[in-house]
């Protein structure tokens, strides 16, 4: 058996294998951007070679990066924040850090259990999404003085820096696009909006823009359903089997849109002839249902982007400060899915 796996490898022996220095094998790991590509890919090879694995918790105790940030999300059941992790994964690996993932279920105190784990494995830097967090966790967060983004929304004035879009503005573009199609009779159906401040800034912002209008929506129109397909479609047919039924439905999202699609089929309704459906975000795949849906655009690669190199930038260059916040504005999105209603044809 070679050396090499009859005992651990350390950094003198990837240093020999790759032809360089130990110090600059520790540089590829804790500063990989100072180094030439070139020198980059030699040690990345050496260190498969070798099988060698740093001690992370030795590191961590004296002071040195341990190259990974936290990422809390609310949910990984869907797509939803699929794009904007992604982006922001690809953009810090560039920077030589990886990611720690986790969700908590729309629950805040789950949140602050989780980012408490993430700061005992010292992780160098936190991605939280949205604005509104429960204060124990900004607290905890200040008391570290450790880099942290405010991911997905934006506001000028957070409390961290934040790099998203407006989710205000986002439920006003796609209220006021139903509106100037001419349709008043107008059903809402958005998910649950306790610890999701995304959900309630759209919601309020729609019910609102409606409102200026002279339309009010009727108890029986303001559909709440979870983030699921097979939910919003069954809630759907409930709505569109009433004798009175509206002639355009806005869904806080397109999780929600898209099974309002399904939902209007299996009723008999034509989309749009019969009812116009409309939903958030421009998830992958909501330009390729039938019909394609007409929606908000949520600039997800340029949020995960932007988002990463803003929290790769305050760790390398602590100097630098923790940044400013970012809009990455939302675009109405028109497609096959929403039109006149029918008394206007």
């Amino acid at each position: 058996m070679s050396d090499n796996r009859s005992k651990k490898a350390d950094i003198i022996a990837v240093a020999k294998s790759a032809g360089v220095s130990p110090s600059t094998v520790s540089r590829y790991f804790n500063h990989p951007e100072l180094l030439k590509p070139a020198t980059r890919k030699r040690i990345d090879s050496a260190v498969r070679r070798t099988g060698y694995i740093r001690n992370r918790a030795a590191q961590t105790i004296h002071g040195i990066r341990s190259g990974t940030v936290g990422v809390l999300i609310p949910t990984l059941d869907h797509a939803i924040f699929a794009e904007v992790v992604q982006a922001f994964s690809d953009t810090v690996a560039a920077q030589g850090f990886t990611i720690l993932l986790a969700s908590h279920g729309y629950d805040l105190q789950r949140e602050y259990a989780i980012l408490r784990k993430f700061l005992e494995h010292r992780v160098d830097g936190v991605v939280l999404t949205g604005l509104d967090h429960d204060e124990a966790v900004f607290q905890m967060l200040d008391s570290q003085k450790i880099p942290c983004i405010l991911m997905w929304n934006y506001a000028e004035h957070s409390r961290y820096p934040s790099i998203g879009a407006d989710n205000e503005q986002a439920g006003k573009l796609i209220a006021e696009h139903v509106l100037a199609l001419g349709h008043r009779r107008i059903a809402c159906m958005f998910p649950p909006i306790n610890g999701n401040d995304r959900a309630f800034a759209r919601r309020d912002t729609i019910i609102r823009t409606l409102q200026s209008a002279g339309v009010e929506v009727p108890d029986e129109w303001m559909l709440t359903t979870v983030y699921s397909i097979s939910e919003s479609k069954q809630d759907t047919k409930r709505l569109f089997s009433q004798t009175d039924r509206p002639t355009a439905l806005i869904c806080g999202n397109d999780i929600l849109a898209t099974g309002a699609l399904y939902g209007a089929a299996a009723s008999g309704l034509v989309v749009p002839d019969d009812v116009t459906v409309v939903g958030i975000g421009d998830f992958k795949g909501s330009s390729e249902i039938e019909p394609p849906l007409t929606t908000v655009r949520l600039p997800a690669r340029q949020i995960g982007y932007e988002a990463g190199q803003a929290l790769s930038s305050a760790i390398i260059d602590p100097a630098s400060g923790p940044g400013t916040s970012l809009h990455c504005a939302p675009e109405l999105t028109c497609r096959k899915s929403s039109g006149p209603p029918p008394e206007f044809e």
